[in-house]
């Protein structure tokens, strides 16, 4: 009977001292409440508890990633799209996270979703493939200032997939065809512009010069000769067949 009575007061002592001694942490906080009233923020190290009328909660402020689960929403180009996002934050004030929420984990996962789902709702498809670094801060602002009351820093929001359906993939593969073919287009048409100005401009230089369209022309039956063809034709300038025919028609009136 001493030894069992022994063994009960052995245990009510280590689980006093349990209640008594807590060690917390660096990255942790204890929120004490007295009666049920909150008194105080302690730790890190070792804080030491009034058994029974002193109770602590103890709150991590490492940051939390929080994965949020894959929404369905419509842009406001009416196209269907599936979206999910990461969200980083942490606990920067334990007593209004105990306090002022139930579960401000399961409370910021929640306004997360409904977050993500209402502001990229009223954004067009191609913001939300083009903008993605503007919206995520836009994102991380809302949550930020609706999170405040409860204790909460938001650190970072980050949209990681945009999914789209495989009828929308392949219209969007048609409309990226389409602009290169575009802009193909647009810079042939800016080089044949180009060249046909300095054309214009070479053309002018020559009839300002005639003897350097001479040169150009005997220029222009060297290169020719010095190419392995069996067949060479040269051209005649249009000067040189007006004059032929001047003295052609003088001969034969004279010979008349």
């Amino acid at each position: 009977m001493i030894i069992y009575t022994s063994g009960v007061v052995l245990v009510l002592l280590v689980v006093l001292l349990i209640n008594v001694f807590k060690v917390l942490r660096e990255y942790e906080r204890g929120v004490v409440f007295f009666l049920g009233r909150f008194q105080a923020i302690k730790g890190p190290g070792l804080i030491i508890l009034i058994p029974f009328i002193q109770q602590m909660v103890r709150v991590d402020l490492r940051t939390i990633v929080l994965d949020v689960p894959t929404q369905d929403l419509i842009t406001r180009d009416n196209v269907s799209v599936r979206v999910n996002a990461v969200v980083y934050f942490r606990v920067i004030d334990p007593q209004m996270a105990i306090n002022n929420i139930a579960s401000y984990y399961d409370a910021t996962s929640q306004l997360a979703q409904t977050t993500l789902r209402s502001v990229l709702g009223q954004h067009e498809l191609d913001e939300l493939l083009s903008e993605r670094e503007r919206l995520n801060k836009d994102l991380q602002g809302i949550l930020d200032q609706q999170t405040d009351d409860w204790g909460i820093k938001i650190a970072t929001v980050e949209v990681k997939h945009v999914d789209l359906n495989e009828s929308m993939v392949r219209a969007l593969a048609r409309q990226a065809e389409a602009e290169r073919n575009r802009r193909a287009k647009v810079i042939h048409a800016t080089g044949e512009l180009e060249a046909s100005a300095k054309l214009k401009e070479a053309a002018d230089m020559l009839n300002k010069a005639p003897n350097a369209l001479q040169l150009r022309y005997m220029q222009t039956l060297t290169e020719i000769a010095t190419d392995k063809t069996s067949t060479i034709i040269f051209p005649m300038p249009i000067n040189l067949v007006e004059t032929l025919s001047e003295l052609a028609k003088k001969t034969r009136d004279k010979n008349s």
